[in-house]
């Protein structure tokens, strides 16, 4: 962060730092107002954040790799979460992503060896800090441990690489603590296709809707980020459950492929679903998304344009326009990003978000769907469509070369 920036910064309550200049974040500065009504709902209610890649962030040390006791939250850390700026952020609940490359380096490692690697980083986060996070695997786990003053922590799956083509490789990780699997990664898979990949099946295949089934009968959330629109919309063809996009923005105000088009946005209405707006600046700003797409030859002399927090809150009032305030959500990709939002640098400028959407008129009652009122109805009905489905269906047997042919 420069100098500049910096200077622009004031603290507030509970450490947050708010930006008090629009000219840098885009938004004006909150009024006392604004800031206690957004405080005042996070601790009414669990803010519960889609998607922290804090795992990988300890993988991928660059001082003491895979090191789970170096990697000391409890101090300053390098990256973007950390035990006091949590608090600060009064986050409430995280969906902790165990993310895996799937790319062609990881599948020769293995990808369930890597993907078992990164459950037990986290897994022993969770039991190094008990006072603070709480193992949880329920809707209702997480009002638990809010209540309890923790952080309700559980995992998701952020590639259905991880399966490797298998439906008891995903039932094993539902029984290790998974409760939302991303379809795709940033690769399209021999079931599925991936928004930033060559579309294969138009969608998904066989197998993919397979997969959809049984993620169903177990009660893990289908997460719908990453992947093509043709996948989106088999996948909500699909479903008996409402599904997430555990950190995705809205394509009609950004231009980017990882977005989610209002075609969707609108059939996510009906589906009971939620879009969990994350705070990538390539996702959330033209300028940046443009600035990225732009060969480094090309691109104009000068520094590289800062996506903004009222870029990010854009977001947040287009898929309330579009879906409706009852679908959608915060999903920040924290230590899952390089460059960050001008005003949400890190886990402890939740709060910061929710006082600016106060200040355009969101109600106290709305800001609570935002935080977490969503996700957790999300969650609840999940759990009530896999109650039903285990009484109608056993597990699934069927493999990819009986419905697909072959492992495409």
């Amino acid at each position: 962060m420069t100098t500049r920036i910096v200077a622009r910064l004031r603290p507030i309550l509970l450490g947050v730092a708010i930006l008090t200049t629009a000219d840098v974040t885009g938004a004006q500065a909150p009024s006392a107002a604004d800031l206690e009504k957004a405080k005042r709902v996070l601790r009414a209610v669990p803010l519960i954040d889609g998607h922290n890649d804090l795992p990988w962030a300890i993988r991928e040390s660059k001082t003491a790799p895979h090191d789970v006791e170096a990697y000391d939250l409890r101090g300053r850390t390098t990256g973007h979460t950390d035990l006091a700026r949590l608090s600060a952020g009064m986050l409430g609940g995280q969906f902790w992503s165990v993310y895996i490359p799937g790319d062609s380096a990881t599948r020769r490692l293995g990808f369930a060896k890597v993907q078992l690697e990164q459950i037990d980083i986290m897994r022993r986060v969770m039991a190094k800090y008990p006072d603070r996070f709480e193992p949880i695997g329920t809707a209702a786990g997480f009002t638990a441990a809010f209540a309890r003053g923790r952080i309700g922590s559980v995992l998701g799956l952020e590639g259905g690489h991880a399966i490797e083509n298998s439906l008891g490789a995903l039932r094993a990780y539902y029984d290790l603590g998974a409760r939302y699997m991303t379809l795709t990664h940033n690769q399209t898979l021999d079931w599925a296709d991936a928004a930033s990949d060559v579309a294969r099946h138009g969608g998904l295949s066989n197998f993919g809707r397979e997969v959809v089934r049984e993620m169903n009968r177990l009660g893990m959330l289908v997460d719908l980020s990453h992947v093509s629109p043709g996948t989106m919309s088999d996948a909500l063809d699909v479903t008996e459950a409402p599904v997430i996009f555990s950190h995705s923005n809205a394509r009609a105000v950004t231009e980017h492929v990882r977005n989610v088009p209002d075609s969707i946005l609108t059939r996510l209405k009906a589906n009971g679903g939620i879009v969990m707006v994350t705070f990538v600046p390539g996702f959330s700003s033209n300028e940046v998304a443009t600035w990225n797409r732009t060969p480094a030859a090309q691109r104009p002399a000068g520094p590289a344009p800062r996506a903004t927090l009222a870029q990010v809150a854009d977001h947040i009032d287009h898929i309330r326009k579009v879906a409706g305030v009852a679908h959608v959500g915060l999903g920040g990709d924290f230590d899952g990003i390089e460059d960050v939002v001008l005003g949400l640098e890190d886990v402890s400028t939740y709060p910061a978000l929710l006082a600016e959407l106060s200040r355009r008129g969101w109600s106290e009652a709305d800001l609570r769907k935002l935080a977490g009122e969503n996700i957790l109805r999300v969650f609840t009905q999940a759990e009530q469509v896999a109650a039903r489905l285990q009484k109608a269906r056993p597990a699934s047997t069927r493999t990819i070369a009986e419905l697909d042919g072959s492992a495409r």
